[in-house]
């Protein structure tokens, strides 16, 4: 199950009445909570590319969940997207046939010239060192709009806690973006 789907079934029983108890919701949200094994607080980000002239910063927002998010200012387009790009710790141990969800906020604050949306192409959950590869990726478009984006993969052997990193590549063009809160699920088998 997706966390568009956990949430979703957690937000129609808190407004519909259903009779599910205070408790059976809360649990339902302790559930939902014990599959992430990633650090979702933008402060714990890394941003690559700083070096190239990339700056970050985390900012108060209210719009997105938990209120937080890193701004990052891309120097500019680059044939390697990776120059500027953002990294997430994945904590916890994956074990080899887990349906992993990579679920992350993000939008555009200020486009290259005047543009409204931007591509990132590169989303991934990869090995956090070289050679970085990837378990599954996948691109999405970001607009002005606070949206969350999911992605879903599967783990193709054992990893060890702190083997894999969430990479968010975002270096196609010169544009101010917004990354708020990024989840990584472990779905089980």
């Amino acid at each position: 199950m997706s966390i568009r789907a956990w949430a979703a079934c957690l937000i129609v029983l808190a407004a519909s009445g259903a009779p599910a108890s205070a408790q059976q919701q809360a649990a339902g949200a302790d559930d939902i909570l014990s599959h992430v094994i990633s650090v979702p607080n933008p402060r714990a980000y890394r941003v690559d590319g700083t070096q190239n002239g990339a700056s970050s910063s985390v900012r108060s927002d209210g719009s997105v969940q938990g209120g937080k998010a890193l701004r990052v200012q891309v120097p500019g387009r680059s044939a390697q997207t990776w120059e500027t790009a953002v990294s997430v710790p994945i904590n916890r141990a994956v074990h080899s046939g887990d349906h992993l969800v990579l679920a992350f906020w993000a939008r555009l604050e200020q486009g290259e010239n005047g543009a409204t949306s931007a591509s990132l192409p590169y989303n991934s959950v990869q090995l956090s060192t070289a050679p970085y590869t990837a378990l599954f990726s996948g691109p999405v478009t970001i607009t002005p709009q606070w949206q969350m984006f999911e992605i879903d993969g599967q783990a193709n052997r054992d990893y060890a806690a702190d083997a894999l990193n969430v990479s968010i590549h975002l270096a196609t063009g010169h544009q101010t973006i917004d990354i708020g809160p990024v989840f990584v699920l472990d779905m089980g088998q």
